[in-house]
């Protein structure tokens, strides 16, 4: 008869599969990485702005034009996503929990996922949280050429693009008396025979102009110009007062008054010709500076991924 012991020592392998690890996701290295990306983004766009690289000046000759602007505002975007994306992913990389008995290629995976939210949630936290700030120094150049080119579409959209101070010379050069330096009553020159002209002075017959007419033939020719054409009686009345006022006849006074309306014409294209190129130039400029706004944004995603990766191969040595 076998006798079986009461206690058996033999041993057993063990089949229990071993305890899962953490989560995949290291919540708090991507928050710890995501606001380093976003404290680090808002310094460097505060050096830039502090060193003139995101100022714009519509004018030329003034500051930065609008062609520059986009050139300086796009490379230190480009260089402040870089720099800021690849710390917030270095760090979400370097943070995180270490994951055991996970494959090569997964914790490549975890990683470079870290690396991409750490960017994501320091861009959604810029967008949420310093939309004025960001806004103010990284889209100020944009808005400002923005600003330029609804402006400029504005003055070429109106008739009355020409100034008022230009109008208010065209308004003068008519009633210029017909030849100034031969006034009726001349002097003698003392250094010929000839008789000197003395300074025209307006007589009793020919009165000069007075501002209540002036503001009246430049509302006339406001309105003409905005209308397109001016009226055969406006010019009548306006060449009236132009013969009452200088002694010119009235034909001489209309064909005046159709010469100057010709110039402030020719003034007018010219000004609106300007106009249109000024708001295509700000509009290729501000579309050309959003592009490459994309394209920076991207390249921060990359350079946070890749950099995880980095970190992450770094924490499990």
């Amino acid at each position: 008869m076998t006798h079986i012991p009461e206690h058996s020592t033999a041993t057993y392998p063990d089949t229990r599969l071993p305890a899962a690890s953490s989560s995949a996701v290291s919540w708090g290295a991507i928050f710890a990485g995501a606001a380093a990306a976003a404290s680090l983004a808002l310094i460097l766009l505060i050096l830039g702005a502090g060193l003139g690289l995101t100022s714009v000046s519509p004018w030329e000759n003034h500051g930065l034009d609008a062609g520059t602007v986009g050139i300086a505002a796009i490379a230190w975007l480009a260089f402040t996503q870089i720099v800021a994306s690849g710390m917030g992913g270095y760090l979400s990389g370097r943070l995180r929990t270490k994951w055991v008995d996970t494959h090569t290629d997964e914790v490549y995976f975890r990683d470079t996922a870290h690396g991409f939210l750490a960017w994501a949630v320091a861009a959604l936290v810029s967008a949420v949280l310093l939309t004025s700030t960001l806004g103010t120094l990284v889209g100020g150049g944009a808005k400002i050429v923005g600003n330029v080119a609804s402006g400029a579409a504005s003055l070429a959209n109106k008739s009355s693009a020409i100034p008022g101070s230009s109008m208010d010379y065209f308004v003068n050069t008519m009633f210029r008396a017909n030849n100034p330096a031969t006034p009726a009553n001349g002097v003698a020159d003392p250094a010929s025979s000839t008789v000197a002209p003395a300074p025209a002075t307006p007589s009793a017959s020919h009165p000069s102009v007075s501002p209540a007419q002036l503001a009246e033939v430049t509302g006339i020719f406001a309105n003409s110009i905005t209308s397109g054409a001016l009226p055969q009686d406006d010019r009548q009345y306006v060449a009236r007062l132009i013969a009452q006022n200088t002694g010119i006849s009235q034909q001489e006074a209309e064909q005046r008054v159709q010469s100057t309306y010709d110039k402030a014409q020719a003034k007018l294209k010219e000004a609106k010709e300007k106009a249109q190129q000024a708001a295509d130039a700000a509009r290729k400029t501000t579309s050309y500076l959003m592009l490459w706004t994309f394209i920076s944004l991207l390249a921060g995603a990359f350079v946070a991924s890749l950099c995880a990766t980095f970190g992450g191969r770094q924490r499990d040595l």
